[in-house]
């Protein structure tokens, strides 16, 4: 299943999207039980929500550091 979850889940409360992924806390919620075309229809708007978000996590995550492990590696 696709996901755009980078592990930082934490809601903006001006824009209510995760600054993670951009995913709003219904659609985090809901993720499992939509068809893989509902979600490719949110994924098709994240990064343009993502640019709405003022803040921007500032920690490496968890996914991020274990891509960097395995390139390196």
């Amino acid at each position: 299943m696709i996901s755009p979850c980078i592990l930082v889940c934490s809601i903006d409360m001006k824009t209510g999207y995760c600054f993670g992924c951009g995913r709003t806390r219904d659609e985090i919620a809901g993720w499992i039980d939509y068809s893989d075309a509902e979600r490719q229809s949110i994924m098709d708007m994240l990064a343009a929500r993502m640019e709405t978000i003022e803040r921007k996590p500032r920690r490496e995550t968890r996914r991020q550091r274990l891509a960097k492990e395995r390139q390196t590696t």
